[in-house]
């Protein structure tokens, strides 16, 4: 699995964008991931990495009733997770429980928990706190943000508050700050907002274009990476957000998403898929993940380099490039049982999952990012 382009495959049947990490999963390193398919009755794979890391095996095949447009797994309990899914022009939300009995050769039936049915605009995201045990879910859509209270014993969500960030700001997703379970990044068009959930309302905002995705460093405190349009990566530091402490090259489209390793010090995976499914078939483009390194302070403070003193610096150390698709890569995760694993999900529905161990640094203050190139 180490290098190069030796990534485990597995098909699923129809498309599909989402994937992520079964975090709660401590004894295997396991992967969820749904399809998104317009007229065909949609799926949910629970997959799993055999003990010998030689082939990914399907623990449970779950049918789900539509398009799945996001899909986040529960950070304490292996078995729950949420969707949203659209069905036309209708988007809604829902948080599911996979039944005991899964793995049998024919699955039964999820188990819906609770709708998140309070939105009236079009969904987005839904967030769960990722440090650990936590009764709250966040929603997302267009125009506003919603705190949820969940009991999953007695199957039940609440909404416990609510705030309207305004048809001026469309919202596209955020990240909840595994530090702080009452601090929110959101991102809009045009920034990235700074929410404190135990007031709703915000406290403080970076004004940057076409930002499509934000991520907390789990390791460290104060430092977000966000991923947009044209910069590529920015790596910031909170306690002096006016300007990034480093930026980081794009590629020929914008970057999509960008994700923090749960273990290693600023170890980040983005990718950058292009959406125009014509062009791509027309112009033959060829996905690949990219593996980046990238030099940063020890101590993650940026005072040891003064922006006012020192522009920002652009780096390129591309390490490795992986190319093991045939289609445009939406979806990456990290594992959090093995950290230097990644699962990567391209349009056609192929689930690839690499090693990155042969190239993990032996300092704990490098950068060390993947990244989907789209090559004409």
């Amino acid at each position: 699995m180490q290098g190069g382009s030796k990534g485990i495959g597995y098909g699923l049947k129809y498309q599909a964008r989402c994937i992520a990490d079964v975090k709660a999963d401590t004894e295997t390193t396991t992967f969820i991931t749904g399809t998104l398919s317009l007229k065909e009755e949609n799926e949910v794979h629970l997959i799993k990495l055999s003990s010998s890391e030689t082939e990914l095996i399907c623990e449970g095949l779950f049918s789900h009733p539509n398009e799945i447009w996001d899909l986040a797994s529960c950070p304490f309990d292996p078995r729950i997770f949420s969707t949203v899914f659209s069905s036309g022009e209708s988007y809604g939300a829902a948080i599911w429980k996979i039944p005991e009995l899964y793995g049998q050769s024919n699955s039964p039936q999820l188990e819906e928990l609770a709708s998140l049915d309070q939105h009236t605009s079009k969904i987005k995201r839904i967030l769960w706190w990722p440090s650990g045990s936590h009764d709250k879910v966040i929603s997302i859509d267009e125009e506003n943000l919603l705190l949820w209270s969940f009991d999953s014993s007695n199957k039940t969500t609440q909404v416990e508050s609510r705030e309207s960030v305004g048809m001026l700001h469309s919202l596209s997703g955020g990240a909840w700050d595994p530090h702080d379970r009452n601090a929110l990044a959101a991102t809009s068009d045009s920034s990235i907002q700074f929410w404190d959930l135990r007031t709703m309302k915000k406290t403080n905002t970076i004004e940057h274009a076409h930002v499509r995705d934000v991520d907390y460093s789990i390791k460290k405190q104060n430092i977000l990476v966000s991923a947009e349009d044209e910069t590529g990566i920015c790596i910031w530091d909170m306690r002096m957000p006016n300007v990034p402490m480093r930026e980081l090259p794009g590629h020929a489209h914008w970057t999509w998403a960008v994700r923090s390793n749960p273990e290693y010090d600023n170890l980040i995976l983005p990718y950058h898929p292009l959406t125009i499914s014509k062009l791509l078939q027309s112009a033959g483009t060829d996905s690949a993940v990219n593996l980046w390194l990238a030099p940063i302070s020890n101590s993650g403070d940026s005072t040891t380099e003064s922006s006012a003193d020192s522009p920002t610096r652009r780096i390129d150390p591309l390490l490795n490039s992986y190319s093991d698709y045939e289609d445009s890569v939406y979806g990456l995760t990290w594992s959090s049982r093995q950290p230097w694993i990644f699962a990567s999900l391209s349009y056609d529905g192929r689930v690839v999952v690499e090693s990155v161990k042969s190239f993990l640094p032996k300092k704990t203050y490098m950068v060390q990012l993947l990244s989907v190139r789209l090559q004409w």
